[in-house]
């Protein structure tokens, strides 16, 4: 998508990119920063505003998509478990924000293209390769895919519609299977219940088929050392993701989530704080704790439990104070040290810029920060409380 756009397209499709990225977890910081870099150089432009565009997509549009990803599931999970501490049937599906989060794809691609080419690729100026740490004489192009590499490409993708055909089968009509059992309709059904499996399928089959195509994967064996490698670097999220669950259940079992989220309530219903406004004010705190505390899932299985509850008790949906939470989330992760792959953007800005320190690189990506907040704010409470559109597939805006 990046290396065919056309130049006057190619800081949208690079920060939309780095938006739809997050499908396939954190790849895009890997991946997609690097290579913006890289081609913003070759055009004869400045290599740290290709950098900041993609970087700003990949990080700070972090929630937006326009399918369900990996961290939707993962979220709606633990919105689910703190809403259970007020209504102890109520269900929170992986779809909960996905017609919002599609929206903000592309707000989030506009506003992030317009910050780089009106403000920070402006702001940097000329660039001068002296002021590199390597050597650039390579760094203008990439090496194109061999014929097998486009063959294994397409029956990947051969594969990928496969699947989309089978898993079309099974909701689509109106006898699928995998629809709601009592209700016929896909809100609630089994399908969307189970959304990783499918995720899980949509990546490993076609991945196989490739690996298989250019001769990567060969046998079970190197399937399993794919796998095997690809797991081994899960050892802190798998120890993050037991603590988290012990601290949500921690906060059930001694009821001091619901003693924080009626007290809580209380107080803002008399204070008079209780109209859309209140999501301003959520929205800044949960970007405040998202400089501290990096990581979307650890930070919402921490403050879930609190602010789930207590705005669902002064009448919003779970669904809704999620969206507004990923929000928050989101938009302070470029500016902040404490984001996991902070590290390694400064890695790489390091190669074109050999001076440049933490506080240069903050100070080149707080534009979006500030503007990603204000337009995606503004886009939230037009969205939810002046049309009235729902956040997701069948999600209610208020709660009784």
């Amino acid at each position: 998508l990046v290396m065919k756009a056309p130049p006057r397209l190619i800081t949208v499709t690079v920060v939309f990119a780095g938006v739809v990225s997050n499908t396939a977890a954190e790849l895009g910081y890997v991946v997609l920063v690097p290579l913006a870099a890289m081609i913003f150089y070759g055009l004869g432009r400045h290599p740290l505003a290709g950098l900041a565009a993609a970087f700003a997509g990949v990080s700070a549009g972090y929630s937006a998509n326009l399918l369900i990803g990996t961290v939707d599931p993962l979220l709606s999970g633990i919105t689910e478990e703190a809403a259970k501490i007020i209504d102890p049937s109520y269900t929170v599906g992986a779809e909960a924000n996905w017609y919002f989060m599609m929206v903000s794809t592309f707000l989030i691609a506009i506003m992030g293209a317009l910050i780089t080419d009106k403000i920070v690729e402006p702001k940097l100026g000329k660039y001068n390769k002296d002021e590199a740490s390597i050597d650039l004489s390579d760094q203008s192009s990439m090496d194109p895919l061999t014929k097998q590499e486009k063959r294994g490409l397409i029956y990947a993708g051969i594969s990928v519609l496969i699947l989309a055909g089978i898993l079309a089968l099974t909701v689509v009509p109106e006898w699928g299977i995998l629809r709601h059992p009592e209700t016929g309709e896909v809100t609630g059904s089994p399908f969307l219940k189970g959304v990783v499996v499918y995720i899980f399928f949509f990546f490993a089959i076609p991945g196989y088929v490739y690996g298989r195509t250019v001769e990567t994967m060969r046998t079970d064996r190197d399937v399993i050392d794919a796998m095997s490698h690809s797991m081994s670097t899960m050892g802190m999220y798998i120890v993050l993701v037991f603590f988290a669950a012990q601290f949500v259940n921690f906060f059930k079992w001694t009821n001091f989530g619901t003693i924080f989220a009626i007290n809580g309530a209380e107080f803002l219903t008399n204070i008079g704080m209780t109209g859309p406004i209140i999501f301003l004010f959520f929205i800044m705190v949960c970007g405040f704790v998202n400089l501290m505390l990096g990581s979307a899932s650890a930070q919402w299985a921490i403050t879930a439990p609190i602010f789930v509850p207590m705005l669902m008790l002064i009448g919003y949906s779970p669904e809704v104070i999620q969206a507004a939470y990923r929000i928050g989330d989101s938009v302070t992760n470029i500016i902040t040290p404490m984001m996991s792959y902070f590290g390694l953007i400064l890695a790489v800005a390091a190669r074109y810029k050999k001076d440049l320190g933490i506080g240069t690189l903050i100070a080149m990506m707080l534009p979006y920060s500030m503007v990603f907040f204000v337009g995606w704010s503004v886009l939230f409470f037009l969205w939810v409380f002046v049309f009235g559109f729902p956040v997701g597939p069948a999600a209610p805006t208020f709660y009784n």
